[in-house]
């Protein structure tokens, strides 16, 4: 087996979802004048690849505190929709028809990875409605290597009430995809910051 790091890394200026605070990774202390070193970081809970927790939309939704670490290890298949396009939704035809039943979460493989830190960023390909509501009929958890599995800027999160408002969560900004199996399933170890929050930047690996 093989891990496969699928995160983005944390530092200052980076990418953030519109309207979310800035990241900063700074000094706070320094060998020369301290003896030691010390980081100051300054972020949301939503900053690079990150978990999104019901609380995140929906008013008496779950926070992480009210997962567990096993809930935190998923079974996992990719969705390879990248023929979406800039601002396509993603269907539910896209979802192989042939699924373990022992599937917890969905990946899905936009191909806008590549756009991180672009112009192009939020143009990204989205989940219709309907791939929100069927993969929170079946309690599937949701990943995806973009912003937001809904589109980004929109009034509207029809996605997010749909998965969060199941219970279930949402991890975005994902990366390395390209590592992943398409033909079969995988673990997921999805280890958020130990945060009672609406959410949090999370370290996710693959085991493939």
């Amino acid at each position: 087996m093989t891990l496969v790091d699928l995160t983005r890394r944390v530092e200052s200026d980076m990418p953030t979802y519109p309207g979310d605070p800035p990241v900063s990774v700074e000094s706070h202390a320094e060998f020369d004048t301290d003896g030691y070193r010390v980081s100051r970081l300054e972020l949301g809970t939503h900053t690079g690849t990150h978990v999104d927790a019901p609380a995140h939309t929906e008013p008496d939704g779950a926070t992480l505190d009210a997962f567990s670490v096993e809930d935190f290890r998923v079974t996992t298949r990719l969705v390879d929709c990248r023929d979406a396009g800039a601002n396509g939704l993603v269907s539910p035809d896209a979802i192989p028809t042939n699924l373990d039943p022992t599937t917890d979460c969905l990946v899905f493989r936009t191909g806008w990875e590549a756009e991180w830190g672009t112009d192009r960023m939020a143009d990204h390909p989205a989940l219709a409605p309907e791939t929100g509501r069927w993969c929170a009929e079946r309690g599937l958890a949701v990943g995806i290597d973009a912003l937001s599995p809904d589109p980004t800027g929109g009034d509207d999160v029809p996605v997010h009430h749909a998965v969060l408002g199941a219970g279930r969560f949402i991890v975005e900004n994902l990366r390395g995809l390209d590592a992943l199996p398409t033909d079969r399933p995988f673990e997921l170890f999805v280890l958020p910051l130990r945060v009672d929050a609406d959410g949090a930047p999370a370290r996710v690996v693959a085991e493939v």
